[in-house]
């Protein structure tokens, strides 16, 4: 069972701005900080559970009634769930700073109902404008984010890095014939770490986090002593589990990709991320070999490729250098992965007229 991700938010300071008396008691006083509604309802859309956590000094004494404090309150979460918000819980600590409460923030007592494993912590963020919502964050495990930092000045900003860092996977795959890992992110780019046995193939491989814009680990440990077929196939399968699960929903994404030419070489790729497999191969060699990698499994690889990640894929090459023409092709399909997994974080889209991919 997948563990739930949830976004814990503070409320005076991130979502309402806090006026210079610290105290939200009037309708008057509130006020929205910029950006906030388009991006809690961007996140509600995509799945996040929403969790606020406040401190709110001495909330309920004579000297802050609950009587001015729930109107405005009340008003900011009608607003809000106009735009599809809706806030799983809402934790509020009424306590002074001086109590010294472990629910008062960064204590996490009023949290635990969220530390009893059914949480992916480590994958959950605490969104807030202080040090205490990081301090909150560290405390629970979780990961922090400063609204008016220098990293996230803006709700868009928070935006970018909650939804940019989602695009990534690791798959294992471990049989009598090989034992691999594919680790890729398709938000960050250049990190290359590739080892397969075959050199030539590592070469290939490697295109495709320099020219699609990616990073990629792949460790292979296969039966070369029988032959080429069983690392390359293999690969092949991690390698496009790893895309279908970092694709995720594809909600944003382009969709469609392209090609190039490589030098006396053309390579034509098109590639569909719609979900249904189909490929169509003609790239003829005049090689039973290019360096230590037999010509004949590039068909084989790319159609393993395609079928593992659910892509439609197209592949034309010709030219007089054999190197030329397969180097030309894994440029062509980086590059229209690049176009294709290309998407707008703020859009909650399917790139398809029926509405699913």
């Amino acid at each position: 069972m997948e563990m739930k991700r949830a976004l814990f938010i503070d409320r005076d300071g991130t979502i309402i701005r806090e006026p210079d008396d610290e105290q939200i008691d009037s309708l008057e006083k509130l006020e929205f900080v910029p950006g906030a509604i388009s991006a809690l309802s961007s996140l509600a859309k995509k799945g996040w559970e929403l969790v606020m956590v406040s401190n709110q000094d001495g909330l309920g004494t004579a000297s802050f009634s609950e009587d001015t404090f729930w109107p405005a309150h009340n008003k900011m979460l009608r607003t809000l769930e106009g735009e599809g918000v809706v806030f799983a819980d809402q934790l509020i600590d009424r306590s002074f700073p001086s109590d010294n409460l472990p629910t008062r923030k960064p204590g996490t007592a009023m949290l635990t109902a969220y530390m009893d494993g059914s949480y992916d912590l480590p994958g959950s963020y605490v969104i807030g404008d202080r040090e205490t919502d990081l301090q909150l964050a560290s405390n629970l495990g979780a990961k922090g984010i400063r609204l008016g930092s220098d990293e996230t000045p803006g709700w868009e900003d928070v935006l970018r890095v909650i939804l940019g860092k989602e695009r990534r996977a690791e798959v294992v795959r471990d049989t009598a014939e090989t034992q691999i890992r594919v680790a890729l992110d398709l938000d960050r780019k250049g990190i290359c770490e590739i080892n397969t046995g075959l050199k030539f193939f590592d070469h290939m491989l490697s295109q495709l986090p320099h020219h699609g814009d990616l990073s990629l680990h792949i460790e292979c440990n296969g039966d070369l002593e029988v032959d080429e077929h069983h690392t390359m196939e293999d690969v092949a399968i991690a390698l496009g589990q790893a895309l279908l699960q970092a694709l995720g929903k594809k909600h944003g994404i382009e969709r469609y990709g392209f090609a190039l030419p490589m030098d006396e070489s053309r390579a034509m790729v098109l590639l569909d991320l719609g979900g249904r497999f189909s490929f169509e191969w003609d790239v003829p060699f005049t090689r039973e070999y290019v360096g230590d990698t037999p010509t004949e499994m590039y068909k084989h690889f790319f159609h393993t490729l395609a079928f593992n990640m659910g892509a439609n894929l197209h592949v034309e090459a010709s030219g007089e250098n054999n190197h030329h023409i397969i180097e030309g092709v894994f440029k062509a399909f980086a590059r229209s992965l690049k176009a294709a997994k290309n998407r707008d974080i703020f859009s909650n889209a399917t790139p398809s007229s029926k509405g699913i991919l």
